[in-house]
């Protein structure tokens, strides 16, 4: 359910209030609206001629990403179609020039080089000898682009908050945590800052390869966020990250690869590297700078380094630390879990006063002759601003790597070869024959591929717990169930001091039970793993910066895709960085542009008058058999306001099936369609009847001749802001009943239907199976329905072992399956039923398509995404 903002106390900063200014900084009284934005006409698109030739320029250098040959090829065949008109670019030169003239946006590169300085020789080693170069982008002008993006009015706070509910306190964005009010209190120690805005900078960086088969082509980007906008804002990529700059990576041969002085050289130019880049901000993290915010007002802003996301390796990195240790705590390697005090710029301080590099190395992990580049800006320690990193620590690191291999190993070790390789095929079945859902990813042959991505370790998690129940320890199990647990608390993007608390019992849960790993010997060393370890700070991070999924290192792997690959793969291949930061400058420029034309309402309506096309069908009817486009349609975020949500109908309605009742339950092997529908009709006309109309002669009834028209779908669009959904957290998915799915065998999937809003959890809904989804008139009213198959819990409670509830089918006193026809309002959203194997093997020939019917048992899977895991606990 979307928040209701009248049963939220926020309390902001009393000081550092964002008070809006005018342009000199003299504080506004409240109330007063913002100045004018510099207007243009309706019409000025410049450098553009009119708003079709920015749309078409969008389109081909931002949708499209045609290339300049391809343009060119374009430009001639609309020069030849129209004669009468000049096209809308002469070619792909015209294009970019009219493109690289857009004044918005426009913040251009820079770059500086660095040089090893230390003693060097006619035999020195070539890294000694070379040029790094580092291209960069003023940090200062891309935070006011950020921050005066008009696009986020609304979704930006300009003053850390405090948000509770019912007395219990809440933490989502940055700036309700208690980082960002800490920040404001150390602020506003000087007077001159009072009313000003405290402004965080997220940095992130991480190499990426943009292509193997080709050479090792590795480029290290750094990214750059104000924390001052929604968690949404960002995790959408609405512009909200932005590429700040490509640093230099040296690189040597395998003879040098491992020398100290190119080690500690790498490790300086990282640091020196950072600290350069960000210096324009150094000013002004001291001393008030007045800016144009996204609601148009101006305010003044003070700036501060904010959380760093980062991989365990890039934490080593910032930190100055010995690989092994934690970077934010002093824990000793071999011991990560024991109780231990947090590190800190001045503790470190005291260290290197007391102690030689060597004792720094060996007993606190500090690698002693390398400063952070933190230790230049006022109020920063990278020890306090390591962000916690969903992908690499949680999802990819503690779950893929570590458990999901060491179940691999267990099932071998206890196991003869053949037994083993039986039980893991068996395994692989039960995850490829899991149910369709959408944004599922389909494991067709099991684990068995060797490159993991963060979306495939996501999609393990999602189905994995009932793959391996009934092959491995019941105590293994529930190390799995505590975890997955865990993944899914830290991963909402509203957590209240309950979910904290619940957060706490998972991960005591998930240590003891992970115990059965040393037991069975598969963990004889213990678990003293950093990536593990790291979960034991959770709780305080949360409670720092907020959810984690605003500022996890997720965001920055998908930013990698627009800012480094795809312009990589629009180079020539030969020196390619220089076309890369020209494609990034440009795209930046047109989707600044967009920003302002949207914001000043040029961009509204159709480009043009739609062109009316006659159709062949009527257009509410689609063919038999014949699964179009909209049907291929899963879902995904929905942008808009966030509202409760609703269950509609597909767009179109199945062709060529009749229109009868009886006929139409005969063609989908629904013989008893008609008399389905009679009972839910006395159900309408008779609420609060003693007596349901299930369970009465039929004879009782209202008579039902009408028309039934059937569709291949409803959509399903709710409230999920843990998923990846819209700005505002709305969320659609789209529910299957037809008897053949993208021209295959039938899917009927399984939906949650409310039955008491008064009860949490899954004990507030029911389970059931839709079988067709149809609407009917009656006595002048339209009915959209669904009919289903119910299911019922086989307990009162979830199972222990797996966290998830267990139902099964329900049928009637004679054997029959027990069906009723509900209306769409009933339905709340798709639901995952995952068939409970137990030690049975699958056959070999056992498909996904085959579970639903299968299976005797199911758990209702929770873990199928957040918001499911948020409302069937």
């Amino acid at each position: 359910m979307p928040p209701n903002p009248s049963a939220l106390d926020v309390q902001h900063h009393p000081i550092l209030d964002g008070t809006p200014c005018t342009q000199a900084g003299l504080d506004l009284p409240p109330g007063s609206p913002p100045p004018p934005w510099d207007e243009r006409t309706a019409d000025d698109f410049s450098p553009y001629a009119d708003r079709a030739d920015f749309e078409f320029a969008d389109f081909l250098y931002s949708e499209a990403q045609m290339s300049g040959r391809k343009i060119d090829k374009l430009s001639e065949l609309l020069a030849a179609l129209y004669p009468e008109s000049d096209p809308p670019f002469a070619d792909h030169d015209d294009l970019y020039r009219t493109i690289d003239a857009t004044q918005q946006g426009d913040i251009p590169w820079d770059s500086f080089s660095m040089t090893y300085t230390g003693e060097v020789g006619v035999n020195s080693p070539p890294w000694k000898l070379a040029r790094y170069e580092t291209w960069f982008r003023d940090p200062l002008k891309v935070m006011e682009q950020q921050i005066g993006n008009r696009d986020f009015a609304g979704e930006m706070d300009y003053a850390p908050k405090r948000i509770f509910k019912g007395g219990e306190r809440q933490y989502t964005d940055l700036m309700s945590g208690n980082w960002a009010w800490e920040q404001a209190d150390k602020i506003a120690e000087d007077e001159q800052t009072h009313g000003a805005v405290f402004a965080p900078v997220i940095l992130g960086s991480d190499k990426t390869t943009v292509s193997v088969a080709t050479g090792q082509n590795d480029y290290y980007p750094l990214y750059a966020s104000t924390g001052l906008v929604h968690n949404g804002v960002r995790r959408a990529h609405r512009n909200a990250l932005s590429l700040v700059a490509f640093l230099a990576i040296p690189k040597t041969s395998q003879e040098y690869k491992d020398d100290p002085d190119f080690r500690k050289f790498r490790r300086q130019l990282f640091h020196t590297a950072l600290h350069r880049i960000l210096l324009s901000l150094r000013p002004h993290m001291l001393t008030p700078r007045i800016t144009r915010c996204a609601d148009g007002h101006f305010r003044r802003v003070i700036y501060g380094l904010g959380p760093y996301i980062a991989d365990y390796p890039e934490q080593v990195l910032l930190s100055c630390i010995v690989q092994g240790w934690c970077a934010r705590c002093l824990s000793p390697s071999d011991d990560l879990d024991a109780r231990s005090g947090r590190r800190s710029h001045e503790h470190t301080d005291a260290l290197i006063e007391a102690c030689s590099l060597q004792e720094l190395w060996d007993n606190y992990g500090i690698v002693g002759d390398l400063l952070p580049f933190t230790t230049g800006f006022p109020r920063a320690d990278i020890h306090e601003l390591l962000s916690p990193d969903l992908l690499h620590q949680v999802i990819k690191g503690s779950f893929k790597d570590h458990l999901v291999e060491w179940v691999t190993e267990y099932i071998k070790q206890v196991n003869e070869p053949a037994d083993a390789a039986r039980i893991l095929a068996d395994i692989d079945r039960r995850i490829a024959a899991a149910p369709s859902f959408p944004a599922l990813r389909r494991f067709p042959e099991g684990r068995g591929f060797s490159q993991w991505t963060g979306n495939d370790s996501k999609a393990l998690m999602k189905v994995y717990i009932p793959a391996i129940t009934g092959h491995v320890p019941d105590q293994m199990v529930s190390a799995l169930s505590a975890f997955t647990e865990f993944c899914y608390l830290v991963r909402r993007s509203v957590i209240s001091e309950s979910t904290l608390a619940a957060i706490d019992d998972a991960l005591e849960i998930f240590h003891h039970a992970r115990e059965i790993f040393r037991v069975t010997g598969i963990r004889l060393n213990g678990f003293s793993l950093p990536r593990q370890h790291s979960l034991l700070h959770y709780r305080y991070l949360i409670q720092m910066f907020g959810a984690p999924n605003g500022i996890c290192s997720s965001i920055t792997e998908s930013k990698h895709i627009k800012a480094v690959k795809q312009p990589w793969r629009r180079s020539s291949r030969n020196r390619p960085l220089g076309q890369m930061l020209l494609t990034n400058q440009r795209m930046d420029k047109l989707a600044a542009a967009r920003v302002e034309f949207k914001a000043r309402g040029m961009l509204d309506g159709p480009c043009s008058a739609p062109i009316l096309h006659q159709s062949a069908a009527p257009p509410e009817l689609v063919p038999e058999g014949i699964s179009n486009e909209l049907e291929d349609d899963e879902g995904g975020a929905v942008e808009g306001t966030a509202c409760l949500g609703d269950v509609r109908l597909a767009q179109c309605a199945v062709r060529a099936y009749p229109r009868n009742a009886t006929l139409l339950g005969e063609k989908i092997g629904q013989p008893d369609l008609e008399d389905y529908i009679r009972r839910f009709l006395f159900d309408r006309k008779n609420p609060g009847a003693p007596i349901p109309g299930s369970h009465i002669e039929l004879d009782e009834c209202p008579e039902f001749n009408g028309r039934v028209f059937l569709y291949p779908s409803a959509i399903a669009t709710f409230y999920a802001p843990s998923d990846i959904s819209g700005i505002n957290g709305m969320y659609r998915e789209r529910i299957h009943a037809t008897q053949s799915w993208r021209h295959g065998p039938a899917r009927y999937d399984c939906v949650f239907i409310e039955k008491d809003p008064d009860l949490d959890g899954f004990r507030g809904l029911h389970a059931a199976r839709a079988f067709a989804f149809f609407s009917f008139t009656h006595d002048g009213e339209n009915f959209p329905c669904a009919l289903v198959h119910w299911f019922v819990p086989t307990a009162d409670r979830p199972c222990p072992k797996t966290r998830m509830w267990t139902v099964t089918p329900d049928f009637l006193d004679n054997g029959a399956p027990y069906k009723s026809v509900v209306h769409l309002d009933c339905i709340f959203r798709g639901a995952h039923l995952i068939g409970m194997a137990g030690t049975e093997f699958l056959p070999h020939y056992f498909t996904l398509h085959q579970s639903l019917d299968a299976f005797e048992l199911f758990y209702v899977n929770k873990f199928i995404d957040h918001h499911a895991h948020e409302i069937a606990f």
